[in-house]
């Protein structure tokens, strides 16, 4: 899965690696991005701004926001099967920009890493939005993360990881039609192209919030 991430670069650097106007809120750096926040999106509706939304899915015909606590990721393998993840996946995919995303090992007692894409400081996440109506009439934009099988690299962390785009197929999730072509795209980054390190266990709270969730103290 991918629980949590994190984009800290400067606005200047995301604008231009992105071709991004601006956005619809200011941006603020990020290194403890969880669910239920709002996290910086890219969607295919406004490819040159950077847009905020809740992070966990919430589908249009939900009834409760809670939903979304439990549609933070979308597995690539399954995505076309459910209908939550069906009908965004024609049109509402978008890009999720990050820095590094973080996984907990398992066999390390719960040791958080940070994994980051060499020469590629700023990436893309393959992601899917919705728009919901809450019942008291409010709208509100949700986002989730593609999952994929872990590659070679990630497996001695994680069992999953997120869908990472390459930066020529970027504009290709964001605009194509060609279900095929799309769903081509949802597959493990190259694992010569990644590397990781342990970070603070008070990574392990969303509460926490700033560099110093990199600096391992643990080991």
């Amino acid at each position: 899965m991918c629980g949590r991430f994190s984009l800290t670069v400067n606005e200047a650097e995301l604008n231009l690696r992105f071709e991004l106007e601006g956005g619809t809120a200011p941006y603020v750096p990020r290194y403890n991005g969880a669910p239920t926040q709002k996290l910086a999106v890219i969607t295919g509706e406004n490819p040159h701004q950077l847009s905020y939304h809740r992070w966990g899915l919430i589908p249009p015909w939900a009834k409760d926001i809670s939903i979304g606590n439990k549609m933070i990721n979308a597995r690539a393998e399954t995505i076309t099967e459910k209908a939550s993840f069906r009908i965004p996946l024609f049109s509402r995919r978008c890009l999720v920009p990050a820095d590094g995303f973080y996984e907990w090992k398992q066999d390390a007692g719960k040791q958080p890493y940070r994994i980051v894409i060499m020469n590629n400081p700023i990436f893309a996440m393959a992601g899917l939005w919705e728009r919901w109506k809450a019942p008291e009439g409010g709208m509100l934009d949700t986002f989730t993360i593609i999952t994929t099988e872990a590659n070679a690299f990630m497996k001695p962390i994680h069992n999953r990881m997120p869908v990472i785009l390459r930066r020529d197929d970027e504009n290709t999730w964001l605009g194509s039609k060609d279900l095929e072509e799309i769903l081509s795209l949802l597959r493990p980054y190259a694992s010569s192209g990644m590397d990781a390190f342990p970070v603070s266990k008070l990574l392990n709270s969303p509460r926490n919030e700033g560099p110093e969730v990199w600096q391992n103290t643990e080991l």
